[in-house]
């Protein structure tokens, strides 16, 4: 469970997030979304204690994110947008740091390490030999989500997931975030491919300039905008609904 009561951020003189109340129980997909500067990536670090709120509460699974940080770092699992990663160590190196850091006995690491990684079919060879640095885009996102998942954390945060993933690793990714939150994770997914959302997720959220303009499922959403998809429904509710004639019009310029 994710409680979220009045919980909002500032930037100096702009306001990220607006007083958000918010409940999401175990087990939910979500999609988390909006345009960019919405609020999302901010409500994410919020959630996992990476920032501090400027007034209200927010619990991961009873743990408050102020006042027992930790706690809520030992039940949370997250994706950045863009992970970093320590580029001189090897995957292998890296997963069994991570793993130290929640206290995983090393073979336990080792099987869950290996259990995540056959799934995105990394190789052993590929863990051991080679240095982050080498690896491509879309394999250091294999270990920043597998980094993300060993400690089998009950809430997950993923922020643009799939970028850098090929088709395959992409649906692999797809069908192991339906798996977790049929197993009682409490997922909420922040992602701009709006189809996936769309066919994945039980129910979508959706924030513009900081707050929350949309909650429900995708068919409500879609009823409530008049719209037949949730990308157009996106656009209508975020006020870009004259987003494809601007682009016709300057397509025309272009071809001038």
């Amino acid at each position: 469970m994710i409680r979220l009561a009045g919980l909002s951020k500032r930037y100096g003189r702009q306001l990220a997030l607006r007083p958000l109340d918010l409940e999401i129980p175990a087990g939910q997909l979500v999609g988390f979304l909006g345009p960019n500067g919405a609020g999302k990536s901010t409500t994410l670090r919020l959630l996992t204690g990476m920032l501090l709120p400027d007034s209200g509460t927010a619990e991961v699974f009873g743990h408050d994110v102020v006042s027992d940080p930790v706690a809520v770092k030992r039940v949370v699992g997250y994706v950045p947008e863009s992970g970093a990663v320590f580029e001189t160590l090897t995957g292998w190196e890296y997963l069994s740091m991570v793993a130290s850091l929640h206290g995983i006995e090393d073979d336990e690491a080792a099987s869950r390490i290996m259990e995540l990684t056959q799934f995105f079919e990394l190789s052993y060879d590929t863990l051991t030999d080679k240095q982050l640095g080498a690896y491509s885009k879309g394999m250091r996102q294999k270990i920043v989500i597998t980094a993300a998942l060993l400690h089998r954390p009950r809430a997950i945060f993923f922020d643009e997931p799939l970028n850098g993933l090929d088709a395959n690793a992409a649906l692999s990714f797809k069908t192991l975030a339906l798996t977790l939150a049929k197993t009682g994770r409490t997922i909420l997914y922040c992602s701009h491919v709006l189809d996936v959302v769309e066919r994945t997720c039980d129910r979508v959220v959706i924030l513009h300039q900081g707050r929350l303009i949309a909650d429900g499922t995708v068919a409500s959403i879609l009823e409530r905008s008049g719209q037949p998809s949730l990308e157009q429904a996106f656009n209508a509710l975020t006020g870009t609904r004259d987003l494809l004639g601007s682009a016709e019009e300057m397509a025309r310029e272009l071809a001038r």
